[in-house]
């Protein structure tokens, strides 16, 4: 199929419909509004930004605008469309108007759901502002309707304002009873199970916890996850409907479990940094004895596989022909010795930029334990850091859910990764160095998306990380080398600025919709458990930010104070540290990066 433009066959019949529509005498075709009728469209005007709108990528502009302020400026990508859309309460067996103003190349307007035909029309090319209209008659037992508007693949940005929805306006009902039976079932270090009894006219039900709605489910049972090890929470829930929100319910308690993962030893604040500790670069080699005691997680520089699909992993220290200066291999196990009776830990990185790892069969799993156990053993390391870049890691078509992964590569590195926990207990340091597309990409786009043609490591670490969660020491994602990417607030974030730090941080604190998917919400992870990736020079990859900016991203997340353009969901004091590439560059830069983290944290 040829995405770079609609079937032929649809054109012509949206051709023709235009037409019949333009004769004389078939205009009533279009039912005027009654005086009963009412604009049921949120924000239809885009005068509130995307507020009432879910969109993949959309945002608002000042100009070009039909009236008012503002307007939807969406840009489809060739895997995207670029749709916005939002779900509208109807009356059964009901008439609809659906009307917009538009601009741009192929831009669609239509409406799903209806419980009878359901409907779209669209142009082919608008220079200047377009009215689109088209209209639907709802089913018998039909109460909502998604309105959507969306370009075509790869044909450039398109505009939309004034949407609206006119017909019968929902009738208003009574928010139903407070749910009760509440009660708890499982209790992880991190996660609690809830359930409760059903509620007559409840749509859907709102999870509280310590007064704070966390969750929205459909059911009548919830897990509560992103909790810290051995705390005490309280739990309500409420009924929901399209009248509102019930009271909440009488207050559970639950306490969770103490955690394998944890700290493991950590300060409150860490200081993490990758060691150049297998090859040679343009910031020259540094010895392991003469990092200084600021670093609290050294990350040795790779471990890789003798093959992308063996799982056999090598490390192999840079020869002196290549490190001048390098020590022996008695001085580097004297120097991660030191280390570790200083308080600090040294890991082992898999991966990096070249090192490709594809854990495809299980016997390719079980070489990665074997293997890495091995490097562990021999040079007396504290644990492993997955670095997974490029194609390590990509999903099935056939695979999108995050908690219940069925990909091989995502399958037997989890696996692996859970035995060599077992194996090594609850000391052992697990962290992972995801880039930015493998995570909170999959706000907007996880694996080939239902539809097909999306890039299939789009969110790929997601259930890595998930399954993990409760073992997981440190996450630090790369927030560096990295194209824009959509934050919470729906806008997209770049490199260069502490907006973008704090916008990315806030995803992994706070959680999301995976793929905009509100009933499949990857949850927020522990703020001990979460770093920020950075470069820590110019020269160490793009995305660098000066240390003012680096300050700022620090107060906006543990303060709440210096924040920018983005409004973060929370306070986070106890956030882990900054992680970054590398400590070679870093020395090299005169340590900057060390004594920005040094003058913040003390």
């Amino acid at each position: 199929m040829d995405r770079t433009r609609p079937f032929v066959r649809r054109r012509l019949l949206a051709v023709c419909t235009a037409t019949a529509l333009a004769l004389p005498g078939l205009a009533a075709l279009a039912p005027a509004a009654r005086a009963a009728d009412v604009d049921l469209a949120r924000n239809g005007g885009f005068e509130s930004g995307l507020d009432g709108w879910s969109c993949t990528a959309g945002t608002t502009v000042g100009s070009p605008v039909h009236s008012g302020t503002s307007a939807l400026q969406a840009t489809p990508a060739g895997s995207d469309n670029a749709q916005c859309s939002q779900t509208v309460t109807v009356q059964p067996n009901a008439q609809y108007t659906l009307g917009g103003q538009v601009r741009g190349s192929y831009v669609y307007l239509g409406a799903s759901g209806t419980g009878t035909t359901d409907v779209s029309t669209w142009t082919q090319s608008a220079t200047d502002w377009q009215q689109l209209t088209t209209a639907f008659r709802t089913g018998p037992s039909t109460t909502k309707v998604t309105i959507y508007t969306h370009g075509w693949y790869g044909t450039g940005a398109y505009y939309a304002d004034d949407i609206s929805l006119v017909g019968p306006g929902a009738v208003a009902g009574q928010p139903p009873a407070a749910p009760s039976g509440l009660r708890t079932g499982a209790v992880t270090s991190s996660s609690v199970a809830l359930s409760w009894s059903a509620v007559t006219g409840a749509a859907s039900y709102a999870v509280y916890r310590d007064g704070a709605r966390v969750q929205t489910v459909a059911g009548t049972s919830a897990t509560v996850t992103g909790l810290a090890p051995a705390t005490a929470y309280g739990f309500q829930v409420a009924a929901v409907n399209d009248a509102g929100e019930s009271a909440k319910s009488a207050t559970v308690t639950a306490t969770t479990a103490a955690g394998s993962g944890g700290s493991v030893g950590l300060p409150s604040h860490a200081l993490v940094g990758y060691l150049h500790a297998s090859f040679a670069n343009g910031s020259g080699y540094t010895r392991l004895a003469d990092v200084p005691d600021s670093w609290d997680v050294i990350d040795l520089a790779f471990g890789e596989p003798t093959s992308v699909t063996s799982g056999d992993i090598r490390f192999t220290r840079c020869p002196v022909t290549e490190c001048s200066g390098v020590e022996s291999d008695a001085d580097f196990k004297a120097a991660v010795k030191a280390k570790q009776a200083a308080g600090k830990k040294v890991l082992i990185s898999i991966g990096g930029q070249n090192g490709q790892v594809q854990l495809t069969t299980t016997a390719a799993r079980d070489a990665f334990v074997s293997s890495v156990s091995k490097i562990i053993d021999t040079y007396g390391l504290d644990g492993l850091d997955i670095d997974f870049e490029g194609h390590s890691l990509s999903l099935n078509a056939n695979d999108t859910d995050f908690r219940n992964p069925t990909t091989p590569v995502i399958v037997n590195l989890i696996s692996a990764l859970k035995t060599l926990k077992a194996r090594y207990g609850s000391g052992f340091v697990l962290t992972m160095a995801p880039e930015t597309f493998f995570v909170q990409m999959g706000y907007q786009y996880y694996g080939t998306g239902k539809w097909g043609g999306q890039d299939p490591r789009c969110g790929a670490y997601l259930p890595v990380i998930h399954a993990l969660r409760d073992d997981l020491t440190l996450l630090h994602v790369q927030d560096y080398n990295s194209g824009p990417i959509m934050g919470l607030d729906n806008q997209y974030h770049s490199m260069g600025g502490a907006d973008f730090h704090i916008a990315m941080t806030d995803m992994l604190l706070t959680g999301f919709p995976v793929a905009g998917d509100a009933n499949n919400v990857f949850p927020p992870l522990r703020p001990d458990q979460v770093a920020i990736g950075m470069p820590a020079s110019t020269n160490a990859g793009n995305g660098y930010v000066a240390p003012s900016e680096v300050t700022k991203t620090l107060d906006c997340l543990t303060r709440k104070a210096n924040c920018g353009s983005y409004t973060t969901h929370g306070t986070w004091p106890g956030l882990r540290g900054l992680m970054t590439w590398s400590i070679n560059w870093d020395r090299f830069g005169s340590w900057e990066f060390q004594r920005t983290f040094d003058g913040y944290f003390g």
